[in-house]
């Protein structure tokens, strides 16, 4: 499967949903809340805003890692740790947009199982 789509049993694309909001947990606690979310084939992922647990860092997710999404509860569940998402790459909002950046970000979520 591709890292930066979204699986096909956690959203289907028919379905309008707004994650913006949504409050973020790893596999060991909530991380914090999304600011951003894209649904483009190919393409998707979500911005984290981390609040005060990593001192206002925001983080990158590629969709894929994205293992659920409760609307009622307003949560989105990913399949990574809190520490695996700490130590991912800084989150750069001039570039996180670009393939390369992109082409990064996806070496180092890719190692670990889906």
């Amino acid at each position: 499967m591709e890292l930066w789509d979204y699986r096909p049993d956690v959203y289907d694309r028919g379905q309008s949903l707004d994650l913006v909001g949504y409050h973020v947990q790893a596999t060991d606690g909530k991380i914090g809340s999304i600011d951003e979310a894209t649904y483009d084939v190919g393409e998707s992922y979500v911005i984290v805003d981390t609040g005060p647990w990593i001192f206002g860092k925001k983080v990158m997710l590629p969709a894929q890692v994205i293992t659920s999404i409760d609307p009622q509860e307003r949560n989105v569940y990913v399949a990574r740790t809190k520490a695996e998402i700490k130590d991912a790459p800084e989150f750069d909002e001039a570039r996180f947009k670009e393939p390369d950046y992109r082409a990064g970000l996806g070496d180092y979520y890719s190692r670990f199982p889906r």
